[in-house]
């Protein structure tokens, strides 16, 4: 069977430019997200791999509440819902979101650091990136104590490693040599 990724893409890729031809890609986004929201939930994968509920029912559970049932919206949930694959929800949000910050010109960094960022640090990181990458920056902080200091930042699947741990690993490496 083909991966999730692979199944969502087109989904993702229809759905950003329905969204982008109106003008419409936050109203696209927020309507995802709360879509994708209750799709990860428990209840809802139990009910999308039911045989006897019917596309109708689940359309129910993952459309946003004051969603026009006529809407363009609405219309791409029941085409994903008539081909089974309102459980790809996640992934075609992601896929969706990472459509948008490319066409909006930015770019999702992930610095990972023993400690949360403060705000001061933060702000300081991300001019250094934007004036690095020339695009504007998302910044996403995750916490690792095994970083021990510094940051471990990945922008867009390039490394930079300014941590304790990859310095000390550098100088590991140097001295086994």
């Amino acid at each position: 069977m083909a991966n999730v990724e692979t199944l969502a893409r087109p989904y993702a890729r229809a759905a950003f430019e329905v969204a982008r031809s109106a003008n419409a890609l936050p109203e696209w986004s927020a309507k995802l997200t709360f879509a994708a929201g209750v799709a990860a939930t428990p209840q809802a994968s139990e009910a999308f791999a039911s045989p006897n509920l019917q596309v109708a029912d689940l359309l129910l559970l993952v459309m946003p509440p004051d969603e026009n049932q006529d809407s363009l919206f609405a219309r791409f949930l029941v085409e994903l819902g008539s081909n089974r694959r309102l459980s790809l929800l996640a992934e075609v949000a992601a896929q969706f979101h990472a459509l948008q910050r490319e066409h909006e010109g930015v770019l999702r960094v992930t610095a990972t650091t023993a400690i949360s960022l403060a705000g001061s640090q933060a702000e300081a990181m991300k001019v250094a990136l934007k004036h690095r990458f020339h695009r504007e920056i998302e910044l996403v902080n995750v916490i690792d104590p095994a970083v021990l200091g510094g940051a471990l930042i990945d922008a867009d699947g390039m490394v930079i490693d300014g941590s304790v741990r990859g310095r000390l690993a550098s100088l590991e490496s140097a001295l086994s040599l």
